[in-house]
Parts: C-alpha cells; structure tokens; sequence
C-alpha cells in the first residue's frame, strides 16, 4: 500500500506559519513547514481537510485558528453532510475542518481523526490513471467528479475532486496562477503528477 507519510508547506514566513500551526492543529509530523517564497497568486489548487467526531470538535479547532491568526472563509455551519467550516492559514494554505455528525456525543476536544489532501484537478479520470500506475489503490470512485485513494490508517488521506467544484465548495475563485507551495511525501517517489503537484520522499523540515 502506498501511503503519504509527510506534507510539506512553503511558507515566505515560516516562523509566523509555525506559531499558527502549533497553537491552532498541533499535527506532529504529518505536517512540515519550509521557508519559500516561489510566486504564487489566487487559489492553490488544493485543501487539507481535518475530519473530527462531533461538531463541538470542529468549533473547537475553529476557535484555536482565528485566534491563532486564521482567517475564516466560511463559518462553522451544517449542511446536508454534516458540520463544518473553511479557515485559511497565514500562510496562505486553505483547511476544511468538518465531521459527518451533526449532534455532539461528548464534551469538546480538539482530536483530528482523518486528515484528508484534496487536490483540485483539471481531469479527474487522467489524475486518478497518474495515481493508479504509481501504485495507488482506489478506496472511492465517482466517476469524473471525485476520486478517493486507500492509503491507509495513520496516513493522510488523498482524494481528487475537480478544481472549479473545489473551489466553488470552499468559496473562493478557481483562478490561481504560481505555485501550489505544497510538497506531498510518500511512497511514489519523486514525480509531478498532471496538474503540478510535487512528490518526493519524506524529508526533515527545514526549522526557523
């Protein structure tokens, strides 16, 4: 099974970006900063999503962004699957923090069970072949709009939706010209697939 073990963030501030990221998500070492400031302008192409278990949890992580320096994209509301809410990060980086309940079971916490990478693609059914001749395995299939990887538990979680419907979901523009500013670590080795996203090996972080 091919996992991804690391994602690497370019930040032109990386001690802004990582005062942000340990006080708001504290993810450990999925989630690695490097200082960069390759040009880059409008939407990304891409979302990490942080799945929690009730939405006391994601008011919870909301909270500790926008105080940590997020911005709030869309509030915290329910929707038909579920709860959730969009923030970006100083950086720049988009977040989706969302649970499929809509009723809280306990009381409050901050615990990320998924992280999900949802790449923003031009095609759909080119990026999925990309993916599947490097070994990854299919866990979810929609025809051209969504695709869903199996790469394991522990692992984040990678997923392709088309680049406008990402946006439009998010509510930003789907322009967006430069850099994507993301480097995804795992078992294909070194490759850019289809719509410019990098791949490499998990490598240590460069700290301030």
């Amino acid at each position: 099974m091919t996992n991804i073990a690391s994602i690497t963030l370019d930040a032109t501030d990386i001690e802004t970006a990582d005062r942000f990221y340990t006080a708001a998500f504290d993810l450990g070492g999925l989630l690695r900063l490097r200082a960069a400031d390759a040009p880059t302008a409008g939407f990304r192409g891409f979302t990490l999503s942080l799945i929690t278990s009730q939405p006391a949890d994601v008011d919870a992580l909301v909270k500790a962004a926008l105080d940590a320096g997020g911005v709030a994209l869309k509030p915290a509301a329910k929707s038909l699957w579920g709860y959730g809410a969009v923030v970006q990060a100083p950086d720049g980086a988009i977040w989706q923090v969302a649970t499929s309940r809509k009723k809280n079971t306990g009381p409050a916490t901050r615990k990320v069970d998924e992280i999900v990478l949802l790449l923003g693609v031009e095609d759909v059914t080119a990026s999925k072949r990309f993916y599947v001749e490097r070994g990854l395995s299919v866990g979810k299939s929609f025809g051209r709009s969504y695709v869903e990887f199996d790469t394991g538990s522990g692992s984040v979680k990678l997923a392709l939706y088309r680049r406008r419907a990402l946006a439009r979901t998010i509510g930003v523009s789907p322009e967006g010209t430069g850099s994507h500013r993301i480097m995804i670590g795992g078992g294909i080795g070194s490759c850019t697939d289809p719509d410019g996203f990098a791949w490499d090996a998990p490598a240590p972080a460069r700290t301030p």
